[in-house]
């Protein structure tokens, strides 16, 4: 059976971004974050607790993929924009 994978749509700057996945799913599925950037400069995808960072070129887009994750809320940030910022939270 091939691996499902979640994926999210992120647009830069974002405030607020959820996923629900169920407790089973969460723990054995992947996650594809693709993030879009729709501002004229660079912006930097990083969030410690899903053990990420990507730096999103200007008017691009880019794809992370993370862990399989536990049910939880993950933050997440630009860090070239502090006022960027947003949780994935997994049921």
């Amino acid at each position: 059976m091939p691996m499902m994978m979640k994926k999210l749509i992120l647009a830069a700057p974002c405030a607020i971004a959820m996923l629900a996945v169920s407790p089973s799913q969460a723990q054995d599925k992947p996650v594809a974050i693709r993030v879009k950037n729709l501002d004229a400069k660079a912006m930097e995808f990083e969030s410690t607790s899903l053990r990420v960072e990507k730096v999103v070129a200007a008017n691009s887009e880019g794809v992370i993929n993370v862990r399989a994750l536990k049910p939880g809320r993950y933050e997440f940030y630009d860090d070239f924009n502090a006022k960027a910022r947003g949780a994935l939270t997994v049921q």
